[in-house]
């Protein structure tokens, strides 16, 4: 320390110049993490997995919504505003690859137009970086929404991009909030207008160079960044920079109170209050490093902390020692007097109840914090909206959509099935809607859309019973068509034997009269065989024995024809009365043919039927699935449009869209799609599907993996967080006892307050849960956090015990040496959490509700009663294995 004071101008300004140029030359921190996302979820989760197929089959588009919210039901008018809408739209060109015309058909205005005709959904893909579909929406804005006939424009890629907003905007708010808080707490504590500079000073040169150096870890070696990053660099930094150097003052007051020069006060300030600071400042180290072992991104981008605390170390031991050797008394000026030094009468009073009356003290610990521990429920809210509140355009959109369609609808789960050959043919598209039919049945989901069910509304004539009852339609049919020829047939023979009957005597007319005669008998033998045809169809349904035997009948009535027309002819070829008979044997013999053409007809409907049959009983679909697509279906143009929507790549892959029951981004939402995945992993076995590739995306699943990885990583993360803590403490104090309950009482102290925090989140105030990153990063800063006070507490009680007091004595006047100081610390630091709270973010306005509810329970109830009473129970067996150095 002598050699810092003697070169305290060319470190003290040195530092400063590497500050600035490190500010002006580093990268955009807010742009790094406005880059790197708000989910970062590893690649073999099955969302990003779903985004990666989707990308490699050139079907990686986004989708925005216009939602117009009419105020009276649909009219010509707005359809006309919407339609011009359509038109402005197409002609913006890229990123938009599609818009979907609410308009365009029947079956897509039921999809997109609410039941009350109030709300008309425009969903528009598109294709690009972040920063070029919010330009797109904000030119959407300006150049084609009017104000005479508004919309809402919202969408994952919306939402996201409002909820970085809300972040960054909150951030400014946090850092302008927190330099007023900490300048207004230590004007109060040291009555100087000198001394709250110092921490201000050395605070800021920290935050800069900590960013900056934080920004090019992310540019050179891939370092974790996420919204989270500056905030807590911000709160952290300001935070226990402050009590640091509170500590610190203290100290130096301290020793200048009791005589020392200046320089010998430096010095003994930083040989006690300086190695405090040390093992304070380490455990918190670890504790952010710590969090580099997490597997979670989001997580991890906390580990930049852990940067922050060694420059705040290092500035710490050099700046302020400048400032204390530059200043000297002046450094409090114009107070003569400092209470931040002075014994503290409230833990004085303290210590009497938990070093005297141990037992009592961990009673009332106990009577406060386990009432609260039994009402935690641990309900954890995935809701990104309820990040920003219902202020914002997107949540407006979303919240309209869920109105009028219902709230599955504004934002689908899909499912993914990708293979890398072409899984699209009639025999693979029944289990499509197999695996539709058996998601529908899932708890939770309310339709699926896919292939066989564009709209979300079954194909009823795909399935094998509508298409059999279809083939008996159509035999029925062929029957009564069969009856209507034996009609038509019995008519031509009523009206050959009537002119039969007429004809004159004659040699050549009673030749045409014969024949006529047996052209009527032939219709008769005919008719007979039509009737036994019709009956034996209806008993046996036997299709191809009926359709030869109306071949035969075709060639008899061929004949028959063909003797009717050569009677005709002979008898046009007479005069007289005979001459006009043979008009009407040319009817006749166009009545027997139109009938053999009904039985043409009917004999192509019966082969028809027939070729149908035995593909049906040669289809192994059929069997499988109940479900039979005749060859030819899918190159119809009924359904170009439904490939296009629902298959990626050249038809090597498809996609089901889920709407759900539930609001996507609810915990009903994760559980509906956990049942999805167990259902389609159960519906695949021997399918042509067993070995494709299945994904699933949408926010719900993105949601489902958050909860599965956070979850995960909170107990890995926790765990070597926890362990590197005790063995760091244990190996400063010298004690395995200490450290555990040390680390014991901050466990205490975390799940009361998040217990708290939940009592008034959820059953106060009605959100779904604790937002999920919440009790990660609560648990991370309360303990990192929280330990600072129990060392200040229990360094000081070993610095007293070395003088060879006993445990109780050297706790006592710990207790009265550092209350004040612990209580002045822990306050400044809610403080600067308590900048958070105007934020407008939801998950730092809860994190900041666990952080200072924990800090003050810590520093004025558990440090000052249950720490104590451990101790002075352990006696001198509070050292074990060790031994009490003297």
């Amino acid at each position: 320390m002598n050699q810092i004071i003697k070169w305290r101008w060319p470190i003290a300004i040195g530092l400063v110049v590497l500050t600035v140029i490190l500010f002006l030359i580093s990268p955009n921190l807010t742009e790094q993490a406005e880059e790197a996302g708000t989910f970062q979820l590893p690649d073999d989760a099955d969302s990003q997995r779903a985004a990666e197929i989707l990308q490699n089959a050139g079907a990686s588009e986004d989708t925005i919504s216009l939602v117009f919210p009419l105020e009276e039901e649909l009219n010509e008018s707005a359809r006309e505003e919407i339609s011009s809408v359509v038109e402005e739209l197409e002609q913006l060109g890229d990123p938009v690859t599609g818009i979907l015309d609410p308009f365009e058909s029947e079956e897509i205005e039921d999809q997109l137009v609410s039941e009350d005709q109030q709300t008309v959904l425009l969903p528009v893909t598109v294709e690009g970086t972040n920063e070029e579909i919010i330009e797109l929406v904000d030119t959407i804005r300006t150049d084609i929404i009017s104000d005479e006939f508004p919309a809402y424009l919202t969408g994952e890629a919306v939402i996201n991009n409002d909820v970085n907003l809300s972040a960054q905007e909150g951030l400014e708010r946090t850092e302008i909030i927190t330099v007023v808080l900490i300048f207004g707490l230590l004007l109060a504590v040291f009555r100087s207008v000198v001394t709250p500079f110092i921490p201000l000073v050395a605070v800021g040169i920290t935050y800069l160079m900590s960013q900056s150096i934080v920004s090019f870890f992310i540019d050179w070696f891939g370092f974790p960044v996420s919204n989270y990053t500056q905030i807590f660099l911000v709160a952290i930094l300001f935070g226990i920079g402050t009590d640091y150097c509170i500590l610190l003052l203290s100290r130096y007051k301290e020793e200048l109170s009791a005589g020392h020069p200046v320089e010998t006060a430096i010095v003994n300030t930083y040989k006690t209050a300086g190695r405090t600071l040390l093992i304070s400042g380490l455990a918190v180290f670890i504790g952010f490093f710590a969090i580099g072992f997490a597997d979670f991104p989001i997580f991890k981008s906390a580990v930049a902390v852990s940067v922050g605390i060694a420059v705040l170390l290092l500035v710490l031991f050099t700046i302020v020692p400048f400032f204390m050797a530059v200043l000297k008394e002046k450094l409090f000026w114009p107070s003569k007097k400092s209470v931040s030094h002075n014994d503290s009468k409230l833990w004085t009073r303290l210590s009497g109840l938990s070093v005297n009356r141990p037992l009592i003290s961990m009673a009332v610990v106990a009577i406060i914090t386990i009432p609260l521990l039994f009402t935690y429920d641990d309900d954890l809210s995935y809701n990104t909206v309820d990040e920003i509140g219902s202020e914002y355009e997107s949540v407006k959109g979303l919240n309209a959509i869920e109105e009028g369609f219902g709230a599955g609808d504004s934002l689908p789960a899909q499912v993914i099935i990708s293979s890398d050959e072409d899984i699209i043919s009639e025999g693979t598209v029944p289990y499509i809607e197999l695996i539709s039919r058996e998601i529908e049945q899932v708890e939770g989901v309310n339709s699926v859309r896919a292939i066989t069910r564009p709209t979300g509304d079954i194909i009823e004539d795909f399935y094998i019973d509508q298409q059999l009852a279809q083939l008996t339609e159509g035999l029925e049919e062929a029957q009564s068509g069969l009856g209507e020829i034996q009609s038509g047939l019995t008519e031509v023979e009523a009206g050959l034997n009537e002119i039969t009957g007429q004809i004159p005597s004659g040699e050549e007319s009673q030749e045409g009269a014969g024949g006529l005669g047996e052209a009527a008998g032939g219709l008769g033998q005919i008719n007979e065989q039509l009737g036994l045809v019709s009956q034996g169809l209806q008993q046996s349904q036997n299709i191809p024995q009926t359709v030869e035997q109306i071949a035969a009948i075709q060639q008899q009535l061929g004949a028959v024809q063909e003797g009717i027309s050569g009677a005709a002819g002979q008898i046009e070829a007479q005069s007289g009365q005979a001459a006009g008979l043979g008009e009407g044997l040319s009817q006749l013999a166009e009545g027997v043919s139109a009938s053999n053409e009904g039985l043409a007809q009917i004999t192509e409907g019966l082969e028809s039927a027939v070729s149908i049959m035995a593909e049906m009983s040669e289809s192994e679909t059929v069997r499988d699935t109940g479900v039979f697509i005749p060859e030819g279906t899918l190159e119809s143009d009924d359904f170009v449009q439904v490939l296009d929507r629902y298959t990626i790549g050249e038809e090597t892959g498809t996609k089901l869209e889920v709407i759900l029951e539930d609001n996507p981004y609810s915990p009903q939402a994760i559980e509906t799609v956990e049942r999805i995945k167990s259902t389609v992993d159960r519906v695949v076995v021997n399918t042509p599907f067993e070995d494709a590739d299945i994904a699933y995306g949408g926010i719900s699943s993105i949601n489902s993996d958050l909860d599965v990885i956070s979850s995960n990583d909170f107990t890995q993360t926790v765990t070597i967080m926890l362990i590197s803590l005790f063995i760091v403490l244990a190996f400063l104090f010298r004690s395995f006892i200490m450290p555990l309950y040390m680390i014991g009482s901050l466990l205490l102290t975390y799940y009361t307050s998040i217990a708290f925090a939940e009592l008034i989140f959820v059953n106060v105030l009605d959100f779904d849960g604790i937002s999920w990153a919440v009790p990660f990063f609560g648990f991370v800063m309360l303990v990192a956090l929280g330990v600072d006070y129990s060392i200040f507490l229990l360094d000081r009680f070993r610095e007293e015990a070395l003088h060879g007091l006993s445990v109780r004595e050297a706790m006592k006047i710990s207790m009265a040496k550092m209350g004040t100081v612990i209580i002045t610390a822990a306050i400044i630091l809610a403080g600067t959490f308590g900048a958070m709270m105007p934020s407008g973010v939801l998950s730092l306005v809860q994190i900041a509700t666990i952080v200072i509810t924990g800090l003050l329970l810590y520093g004025l109830i558990v440090l000052p009663l249950l720490i104590p009473a451990i101790t002075v129970s352990f006696d001198n067996g509070v050292w074990w294995p060790f031994k009490k150095k003297k």
